[in-house]
């Protein structure tokens, strides 16, 4: 490789400059192979390392190591690997949209993860590389990708016929991932398989000429604007509208907003202030990828503490915490009574029941039993618990409103909640919206009282007094899985399981069920299902005392003592603590 070779490879690769300056070619060469592989060749570029696309796929979603620093957890989320990916979406968005001569759009946004902005660089290239425009919105949130598909403003250059989100949720700050939709909502784990295929050719056939020519047609065609202001204006129209067109129906009210320094933070000067509330005391609004304060996640315990903990200190009205790109939500009342897993959707359930009156609320399947008997026999509504992920939730409420039954609210335990109204799209924002038009009602009606109109939503919701989740971990180098998969073991266990219930008089196993093994007695419940995607059965428990969750506990563990590849020392120490 000649020095002209060496300095346009390392400038498209941004290799330090003292080792462009380095007359040492065969020391330029490691630089440049061990800085991006794919360039060691000004054709082919046979040094690329093998990567195995399909394991960066996390259900409908893609994810991996984006930075170094975490023993144990190499990169595999490299520029050369994102910007294939980048360009079999572009392949798959051309060949779903059958573009004749429109030119197609692109919208690509992130959260605040450190490698956020690299990864923004990447995908546009990929993007750009392929023929399409690319608009950046910068620190974004997914929901506010989605709506840039269906928002119609010409001055943003709106409508995109696709976007990427650039986010790993709640995962450490090395890990990044990404996020796809169209108009017709998120892709599906078909899509994202069909885009990882298309990556792995793509990356195999990646030549320096050709990353060059995506950098060139990247620095041509990308465009930046500021989506966010026409998102977080709708949501403020969207509360005025539910108030009687009030401008300021949240006058008086002390809203506080933990963002975690995720990319939330724009919901206190942005939505909460133009609509009059008090949001002094909000805290973590910056972004940050280290998440210094806590894990921006509202199933955290830590996380819910430091926003219960910022309501009480402040005596505010009510508090929000989003998770990192502001799919997920939950809030805390006056009191420091949280609304998040059973008790946010019960919040949600009542609000949308007095919309639709009847409609069905659909759940994923570790919800309570006293959250059934809440939406059926308090509000009148039916209670359809179907299984864990949030796509799955979301999609099961579509297909039933295909088949005639309604239903406008999908929604799981971890804060993934999805309205009709809305796209049917999983808004943590949207979700806070609704609960901040209730509010605002209620002032607008001259009912009062700071939040406990959300709080006397909930009354008649029977908790459980214990209420937990055992992890049990399929050991898959153990000769009991005699080279099967875990998913197999896995589906073993829960079909003995099965068997062994229906030996106990006392116990019954739910009449409809559409994951794993769900069991009530002793005045509670257990479900033990099979991860979506490890090798671990979760255990999920609520009873009315810890003792109770206990009798419920070894009737598991005596069913699954014959299962040696299963690790039950979780519940093993869960019920010979008591």
């Amino acid at each position: 490789m000649d020095c002209h070779s060496f300095h346009a490879i390392a400038q498209l690769i941004k290799i330090p400059e003292q080792f462009c300056k380095a007359r040492n070619y065969s020391l330029q060469w490691s630089v440049l192979e061990s800085h991006y592989p794919a360039a060691a060749s000004t054709t082919a570029v046979p040094y690329l390392e093998k990567v195995d696309f399909l394991k960066l796929q996390n259900g409908s979603d893609i994810r991996g190591v984006a930075v170094a620093g975490v023993e144990g957890e190499p990169i595999n989320l490299t520029e050369p690997v994102a910007e294939a990916i980048a360009a079999g979406f572009a392949a798959w968005l051309a060949e779903k949209k059958k573009a004749d001569s429109k030119r197609l759009r692109v919208s690509v946004g992130h959260d605040s993860r450190i490698s956020a902005q690299q990864l923004e660089d990447t995908i546009s290239r990929g993007i750009a590389g392929a023929g399409l425009d690319v608009v950046q919105y910068g620190l974004a949130s997914t929901p506010a990708m989605f709506n840039s598909t269906v928002t119609e403003d010409d001055g943003f250059l709106c409508p995109a016929d696709g976007a990427i989100m650039i986010t790993a949720s709640h995962l450490p700050y090395n890990r990044n991932g990404f996020k796809f939709f169209t108009n017709a909502g998120g892709l599906g784990k078909a899509d994202i398989k069909n885009i990882l295929e298309r990556a792995a050719d793509i990356y195999n056939k990646f030549t320096v000429e050709g990353l060059t020519s995506s950098k060139e047609k990247a620095l041509a065609s990308v465009k930046r604007v500021d989506y966010m202001n026409v998102y977080t204006s709708d949501l403020v129209k969207a509360v005025r509208k539910a108030a009687g067109n009030i401008e300021k129906p949240l006058e008086g009210f002390h809203i506080l907003v933990d963002a975690g320094n995720g990319a939330g933070g724009f919901f206190a000067a942005k939505v909460l202030e133009p609509l009059g509330a008090v949001t002094s005391g909000s805290q973590f609004l910056e972004p940050d990828g280290m998440f210094p304060n806590h894990i921006p996640n509202p199933e955290d315990k830590a996380a819910m503490k430091a926003i219960t903990q910022a309501v009480l200190d402040n005596k505010a009205d009510l508090g929000i915490i989003f998770d990192t790109d502001v799919d997920r939500s939950a809030a805390v009342d006056s009191s420091g009574n949280e609304f998040n897993r059973n008790r946010l959707i019960a919040l949600m359930s009542a609000i949308v029941l007095e919309e639709h009156p009847g409609t069905t609320i659909v759940t994923d399947s570790v919800t309570s039993d006293g959250l059934t008997t809440f939406i059926e026999q308090k509000l009148g509504g039916k209670h359809h618990r179907f299984k864990r992920g949030y796509k799955n939730v979301i999609d099961e409420a579509i297909r039933l409103n295909s088949v005639g039954e309604e239903s406008h609210l999908a929604i799981e335990t971890s804060g993934h909640g999805a309205l009709k109204e809305n796209h049917w799209l999983d808004d943590g924002a949207y979700l806070m919206v609704k609960i901040l038009n209730k509010l605002a009602s209620a002032r607008a009606s001259g009912h009062g009282g700071g939040s406990k109109v959300l709080t006397d939503l909930l009354e008649g919701l029977e908790e459980p007094g214990f209420s937990g989740e055992l992890r049990l971990k399929i050991n898959q180098s153990h000769q009991d899985l005699k080279g099967g998969s875990f998913r197999d073991y896995g589906e073993a266990v829960l079909k003995h399981l099965g068997n062994y219930i229906e030996s106990y008089p006392k116990l019954k196993k739910a009449p409809v069920n559409y994951e794993g093994v769900r069991v009530s007695g002793f005045g509670g419940w257990f479900l033990l299902r099979l991860s979506l995607h490890d090798p671990v059965l979760p255990l999920n428990i609520e009873a009315p005392s810890k003792s109770d969750a206990v009798l419920l506990g070894n009737v598991v563990r005596a069913a699954l003592t014959e299962f040696s590849a299963l690790d039950t020392s979780a519940l093993d120490k869960f019920v010979q603590a008591s």
